[in-house]
């Protein structure tokens, strides 16, 4: 299959992530007519499962496989990337940590545009490709055209595109070109949050809060609602970096990824870090003062409101609704 179209698939523990997929609506969008190739590169065992994943959706999977590849590298994935890519190539990345540190420089190597945390954008088929950015915190957006002849390299925002299934394909095996890879700088150790009481991966239902509570105090507000639901108390990074709650609660890229099927956000204004952490396509309703706060984009419902006014409203609601 002559391909130029790339999807970096994440992965890990030999399970695919959810973005794998939007990443494939997202080349669909962007390129269209195209027929992706998703790459898998990492431990030998792990990828060979995920490319055996990826192939119920993919028409083709290449994987590469190595020991010095288990732990995420841009100094390694880099090299090993400009070997299995084609001139010209148009390569998607979900816009994670890894990508920010892989991205630029792979793009300079290839000689290619550079297009970073894309939420939206179509193509027309030719040699430009509009895409749309936001800026100033999610309050500006930004429509872009880049010129990809020479080929590009985009991270798109998790959570940006629907995730779509494809067709079934086949798995090729490029192992052999991840031989002799040399990096400077290696895996010392995978931090863990600890587990603590609760798991907010298994919740069905989670009541979020960020830090439009304004004080800790405030907390009690919401753990109250979440007692009337019959939920879970989650938060993003803000009020774990004050600790007034312990990292196990934390939703985002650097925190827990959680697959609710309700997700109530409040003050939470919805960066790309915290929605990374939020997969399976959940029921987002989000509380915010702010009326621009980039947490509207992504929610079901959306609610201009101070939470400090309409949560004890709400949880009073709902008890009597019991």
């Amino acid at each position: 299959m002559s391909a130029d179209v790339f999807v970096l698939a994440a992965h890990r523990a030999g399970q695919a992530d959810d973005s794998a997929l939007e990443l494939l609506a997202a080349a669909r969008a962007l390129f269209p007519g195209c027929a992706p190739v998703a790459l898998a590169i990492g431990a030998p065992g792990e990828v060979a499962a995920v490319g055996g994943q990826l192939a119920a959706s993919f028409p083709e999977v290449w994987i590469a496989g190595s020991p010095e590849l288990a732990y995420p590298n841009a100094e390694l994935a880099r090299p090993l990337l400009l070997k299995l890519l084609p001139p010209g190539a148009r390569v998607l990345m979900v816009h994670d940590t890894f990508a920010m540190d892989l991205g630029p420089g792979l793009a300079v190597k290839l000689g290619a545009a550079y297009l970073p945390d894309l939420v939206g954008g179509a193509g027309t088929g030719g040699d430009t490709l509009q895409a749309v950015r936001t800026e100033f915190g999610g309050q500006v957006s930004a429509h872009v055209e880049a010129d990809i002849r020479l080929g590009v390299v985009v991270t798109v925002r998790s959570g940006a595109f629907k995730a779509v299934a494809g067709s079934p394909g086949t798995v090729l095996d490029k192992s052999a070109e991840a031989s002799g890879l040399r990096a400077r700088r290696r895996f010392r150790e995978l931090l863990q949050p600890e587990a603590g009481g609760i798991d907010i991966t298994r919740e069905e239902v989670l009541v979020s809060v960020g830090r439009g509570i304004g004080e800790q105090e405030n907390l009690e507000l919401v753990e109250d609602l979440a007692e009337a639901m019959g939920a879970a108390v989650s938060c993003s990074r803000p009020l774990v970096d004050a600790r007034w709650l312990e990292k196990a609660r934390q939703v985002g890229t650097s925190g827990q990824t959680v697959r609710p099927r309700i997700y109530l956000a409040l003050g939470i204004s919805g960066s790309f870090q915290h929605l990374g952490g939020l997969k399976g396509a959940p029921f987002l309703v989000a509380v915010n003062k702010n009326p621009k706060a980039p947490i509207f984009q992504a929610a079901s419902v959306g609610v201009v409101a101070d939470l400090l006014e309409l949560v004890p409203v709400l949880t009073a609601k709902i008890k009597q609704g019991k």
